[in-house]
């Protein structure tokens, strides 16, 4: 499995068949975890191969992602369509520093996993290791066979996604703003990705994004996923994501609170101590590693853990 997580907490998509859209990407006004090209939803049939051409064409243009992207990424078309197989010999030659990750919607089974990780072993630039792939988890089945997919997917499979719109076409259901009816899926999703060590696990597109309304709304759906395990939000306008990065990030709060416990644990480590208190609440090892995890989260989101560390450095457990 891949061996550094990768920080997602927005995956913002871009029509691979707007040359506009295309150029625009690159010229977003905040740093942002990923930007994804789409070849699949949002290009239409008949565009497919202008769009494909178009991203080479991008892509080819870039050494590697300007400094304020943390990854570029490509959706290329489902497997079950006439059009993967090209997107795939296209794109996947493209040297990994450029194009890192290959998104895949659709995945219904162990074997539409397998079969983009065998293309792509076998037209990926040599001496390069394998490019990541993330699943797009869309049906009852993918959501029934989830344990299957990971393992089909160990070595390369480095994300989950989850698509709610497909998700509820299969099975009839009416997306609500309390998002109970996806509750299952969106917790077995987590629970996979978490299970199988996977980077992200990235939940579904919040439709709403105009006006102080749709920042509103798009915060609770954020705060939501996060409580159900997320760790990333799919986006679909580029103002949706400074928003998710903030919300996916360890508040100032929890930050503060984790440097405390990793200094005083320090400490209690040097004496000799097992157990020991902090504003009157015990910590023990899962605390501690807890805390320790959003150090290093803190850290990955350019938060200012040095600081807080000199600032906390007389801390003592209790």
């Amino acid at each position: 499995m891949p061996t550094t997580s990768t920080l997602r907490r927005a995956l913002l998509y871009v029509p691979s068949s707007s040359q506009k859209f295309l150029s625009k990407s690159l010229l977003l006004p905040h740093t942002t975890d990923n930007i994804t090209y789409d070849l699949e939803d949002s290009v239409t049939s008949s565009l497919k191969p202008t769009a494909r051409t178009n991203l080479l064409s991008h892509l080819s243009s870039l050494p590697k992602p300007p400094p304020n992207i943390g990854e570029l990424a490509v959706r290329i078309n489902a497997i079950s369509t006439p059009y993967a197989l090209t997107d795939l010999t296209t794109l996947a030659p493209l040297p990994s520093s450029t194009l890192s990750t290959i998104v895949i919607p659709k995945v219904n089974s162990p074997s539409d996993l397998t079969f983009v990780i065998d293309i792509l072993r076998q037209v990926s630039p040599q001496n390069e290791p394998p490019k990541k792939v993330i699943a797009l988890i869309e049906s009852a089945k993918a959501v029934m066979d989830l344990k299957q997919i990971c393992e089909a997917g160990k070595g390369c499979l480095d994300g989950l996604i989850f698509a709610a719109e497909d998700f509820a076409l299969d099975l009839s259901l009416t997306r609500t703003p309390s998002l109970r009816e996806f509750l299952y899926a969106r917790s077995a999703i987590a629970t996979a990705a978490r299970a199988f060590e996977l980077s992200s696990t990235i939940d579904l597109v919040c439709t709403s994004y105009k006006g102080e309304e749709g920042k509103a709304r798009l915060e609770e759906e954020c705060r939501d996923g996060k409580e159900v395990g997320f760790n990333g939000k799919q986006c679909i306008h580029p103002s949706q994501v400074e928003i998710a990065q903030r919300m996916f990030a360890p508040d100032e709060k929890e930050v503060e609170w984790a440097v405390r416990v990793v200094i005083a644990d320090e400490k209690a480590q040097a004496a000799g101590r097992g157990a020991w208190t902090l504003d009157d609440k015990m910590i023990d090892a899962p605390v501690v590693g807890k805390a320790h995890s959003v150090v290093t989260k803190a850290e990955k989101c350019a938060i200012d853990v040095e600081g807080l560390r000199r600032k906390w450095q007389g801390q003592e457990p209790e």
